[in-house]
């Protein structure tokens, strides 16, 4: 029974934030002809006025970002093309990551180095787990078995610690960088500020989820490597 409620809570901590995310985002994805332009729109306009030179905006279908390596905002077609109070909140939001950028925002640049570490270490990490039982096995060293596990568990605690940066980057991106431009520029009315407020705090919940499923990964390997 224990083990039972375990399991459906770690379920509902991992895809209860996704899904409320999903119907935010879908809820608030209706058109709006009161809307001046659609979110690339609004996207190039605010990077024209926060002299961001050298950013684009493009569509994408691999979700919405801002490319920091390309210096490119990019948005999927619904909001690069959709004059929807979601759209211009993500447009708005991705811009508020393009300024972090070019102001240097430590957390930014912190994340990003984390980033290429993070890759390189899930890539080592994933050789150790694979190659961890065979050596073991072959060797039969207990040093060789403990020094494959750090590095397992070291590249996951790495991939941990990406989650927990990105949290106070979107969380500066949305309420520090986002809502302002969009309250003092009166692109959206006060009545949508409380939905656009509501849609960047689901976005944002969506990174704390992925935090805690990446603790409760660590936590199961962990468990598993120590047996």
């Amino acid at each position: 029974m224990l083990i039972a409620f375990g399991l459906i809570l770690i379920l509902a901590i991992i895809f209860g934030p996704q899904y409320w995310v999903t119907h935010v985002l879908k809820k608030y994805s209706v058109q709006q002809d009161h809307f001046p332009g659609t979110g690339g729109e609004l996207a190039e306009h605010l990077i024209q006025k926060h002299e961001l030179h050298g950013v684009k905006v493009e569509t994408t279908k691999s979700g919405d970002h801002y490319d920091p390596t390309d210096k490119t905002v990019r948005l999927t077609e619904d909001k690069f093309n959709g004059k929807s109070l979601t759209a211009i909140t993500v447009a708005a939001h991705e811009v508020g990551h393009a300024i972090q950028h070019r102001n240097g925002y430590l957390p930014f640049e912190l994340r990003q180095r984390v980033v290429f570490v993070a890759m390189a270490a899930e890539k080592v990490g994933a050789l150790a787990m694979i190659a961890l039982p065979l050596l073991a096995l072959v060797s039969r060293s207990p040093r060789l078995g403990i020094i494959m596990f750090i590095i397992a568990i070291g590249s996951m605690l790495i991939g941990t610690l990406v989650h927990f940066i990105t949290l106070p980057v979107e969380w500066d991106a949305s309420f520090k960088r986002a809502l302002p431009i969009l309250k003092q520029g009166e692109y959206i009315s006060d009545r949508e500020m409380k939905h656009a407020n509501k849609i960047l705090k689901a976005a944002a919940l969506t990174y704390v989820s992925g935090s805690l499923a990446s603790l409760l990964n660590l936590g199961r390997w962990i468990a598993i490597l120590r047996r």
